[in-house]
């Protein structure tokens, strides 16, 4: 049986740009709409802010996407930057960004809250595969 090659190295390296492209998304770039169209405002974060669970989720989520994402295109011998993102993009895409859609549509959220928390998935999931893709753990 083939050994699976999984470059941790490359794994932990998208979980870090994860929380950093977080923060400059949900920050600079769209904080103030995605906290509009959820119902936050900055002064109830500051007086509430989120606990330990929600940093821990976070964490969890970010580690587990990554390396499913290194697992299958480890399983897909991508070892190309290109070709990891087109798949981190494609993926995100019909397994996340469709789901989001559909649901806020259905929950009557406004669709830019989609393309927010959406986008960010696919360029978090696009870039992922790009570093997975061009940085493959060495052979032995």
């Amino acid at each position: 049986m083939n050994e699976l090659k999984i470059n941790y190295l490359a794994v932990l390296a998208c979980v870090v740009f994860l929380h950093a492209l977080g923060f400059v998304w949900y920050g600079p770039l769209f904080g103030e709409p995605w906290m509009a169209m959820v119902g936050l405002d900055m002064a109830a974060l500051e007086a509430n802010p989120p606990g330990a669970g929600v940093w821990i989720t976070n964490l969890i989520s970010s580690v587990a996407s990554v390396y499913m994402l290194a697992w299958v295109l480890a399983k897909m011998n991508v070892t190309s930057g290109v070709r990891g993102a087109v798949m981190g993009f494609l993926l995100s895409f019909t397994f996340h960004h469709l789901t989001e859609m559909n649901g806020n549509g259905f929950a009557m959220m406004p669709y830019r809250l989609a393309w927010i928390t959406g986008g960010f998935s696919l360029v978090g999931m696009a870039v992922s595969g790009f570093i997975l893709g061009a940085w493959p753990k060495k052979a032995g």
